[in-house]
This record gives C-alpha cells, sequence and structure tokens, in this order.
C-alpha cells in the first residue's frame, strides 16, 4: 500500500554536505512515522533520524547539530539534510514509515525504500 523512493545519495568529502529525499505514495506522510535508517557493512542498522505525526523531531547522538529531518507535506516528502559529512557517516540509507502512534520503537517501522548509498572519503 505504502511505497518509498529515496534520491539525493552520492560520493562526498568529508565536510561536505548531502540533501536526501524520499518520495512517498499510497499514503500521507502526515499521519505515518517517519524515520531515516542507515547501514554500514559489518554494523547493525541504527536508526538516524525520526519525525512523528506532529513535526517533532529526534536524532542519533552522533547526527545531532550536523542532520535535520523533515516533510514537506503537500508534496508527500521526506528528507534529510546531512551537513559537515564525516566518513563515520557512510552507509546505505533507507527511508522508513509506519501508520503504527509510537514513533519511537524501531520495531514498528514495515514499510521500506531501496535504499540510496552514501560515501564520505
Amino acid at each position: 500500500q505504502v511505497q518509498l523512493v529515496e534520491s539525493g545519495g552520492g560520493s562526498v568529502q568529508a565536510g561536505g554536505s548531502l540533501r536526501l529525499s524520499c518520495a512517498a505514495s499510497g499514503y500521507s506522510v502526515s499521519t505515518m512515522c517517519m524515520a531515516w535508517f542507515r547501514q554500514a557493512p559489518g554494523k547493525e542498522r541504527e536508526a538516524v533520524a525520526g519525525i512523528v505525526h506532529d513535526g517533532s523531531t529526534i536524532y542519533v547522538d552522533s547526527a545531532k547539530g550536523r542532520f535535520t529531518i523533515s516533510k514537506d507535506n503537500p508534496k508527500n516528502t521526506l528528507y534529510l539534510q546531512m551537513n559537515s559529512l564525516k566518513p563515520e557517516d557512510t552507509g546505505m540509507y533507507y527511508c522508513a514509515a509506519s501508520r503504527s502512534m509510537f514513533c519511537t520503537l524501531a520495531r514498528i517501522y514495515t514499510y521500506w525504500g531501496q535504499g540510496t548509498q552514501v560515501t564520505v572519503s
């Protein structure tokens, strides 16, 4: 029912910036929990940032002050602005969504995009 398509990944130098986009269809981002996850080889998938129904946001400690998650409800699109990128940020970034009311629980995310690769040198 819900489809998510990420874009905006690429290769950048340390200190650079990228903005990831997640285009949603089949349901409104305004009524879903939305989040960005990432996974690097040999590491567990981790939640990077999340945004709840009312627009409140939460970030993993390593992303605070550098990353910003936001939504454009009319465009039904989720964004992740990433500044001051570090090599440790390298990984596959996934957009995720849930119709649950409990957005802070990672296990409730049931809709996933294909991912977009971010490489920081």
